[in-house]
């Protein structure tokens, strides 16, 4: 499920590239006192993604922009769009925002058959364990987890994206369905890289490191319900990690029944 949101800009604003850390804070403001503000500080994944303000690009007063949060669980969204409703101002550090509606939409990749394309909306962050390192032939650097680049093939990051999905499928799916790496086929017939890049992010506020991220097209042909399924989950909570930072954030940009 998601939450848009149609923005307008409050006054002239230069676009913060660096917004994550920023517009995480408010939308965890929506989960406090709620069953999902202990995630906050748990290694595991939240189950919320969202888009960054787009179109990116500076801003005059009255610019409209949009915004879009992402999570299986409907009740996270919920809170979430409360808070938005209560008070309508939206700033993300120096972007200040009017929230001027919100609407509740439920993407779906199709059934059976149905052929498409996934684009990653923000930058997929897949990063390959040490112990895992030699098995690509990747050389290994300390015990520091080695982001992926085009350089290290396909594979890991395939892999990585694979039981990443995996362990939200444990999370938020019913036990008994099988999750991503249970079936056969993979999760994706084609991957299209856009390119690569890294920015620096805030992660806490001691924290910041700097992120080599990535920017995909997925083609993908739905081969049952349990795939069908399985590409809904990454629609909703996020390719890769650090989704809570709102990376791998996806959307359909193409859909053939």
């Amino acid at each position: 499920m998601r939450l848009l949101a149609r923005l307008s800009a409050r006054t002239d604003a230069a676009y913060d590239h660096t917004y994550h850390h920023k517009l995480r804070g408010r939308l965890w403001r929506g989960l406090q006192d709620t069953e999902y503000e202990e995630y906050h500080d748990e290694n595991r994944p939240v189950g919320m993604v969202y888009s960054n303000p787009f179109p990116p690009g500076n801003m005059s007063e009255g610019d409209e922009k949009t915004l879009l949060v992402a999570a299986p669980q409907e009740d996270l969204l919920v809170a979430i769009a409360e808070d938005l409703m209560n008070d309508r101002e939206l700033n993300i550090g120096e972007m200040p925002f009017h929230i001027d509606e919100l609407i509740s939409l439920s993407p779906d990749v199709g059934e059976p058959g149905t052929t498409g394309t996934i684009e990653t909306g923000t930058g997929l962050l897949v990063r390959i364990p040490p112990w895992r390192a030699e098995e690509y032939g990747i050389e290994k650097r300390g015990d520091q987890a080695i982001y992926w680049r085009p350089k290290h093939s396909m594979e890991p990051l395939r892999t990585q994206l694979e039981n990443n999905l995996d362990k939200k499928h444990r999370l938020f799916c019913p036990d008994h369905l099988p999750g991503p790496s249970d079936k056969q086929y993979p999760l994706f017939d084609d991957y299209e890289l856009i390119k690569t890049f890294s920015i620096p992010v805030t992660v806490s506020q001691e924290t910041e490191l700097t992120y080599v991220l990535s920017k995909w097209r997925f083609g993908y042909e739905v081969r049952d319900d349990d795939h069908r399924r399985h590409l809904n989950l990454a629609l909703d909570a996020g390719l890769g990690e650090r989704n809570a930072l709102g990376f791998g954030f996806v959307n359909i940009t193409d859909h053939d029944e």
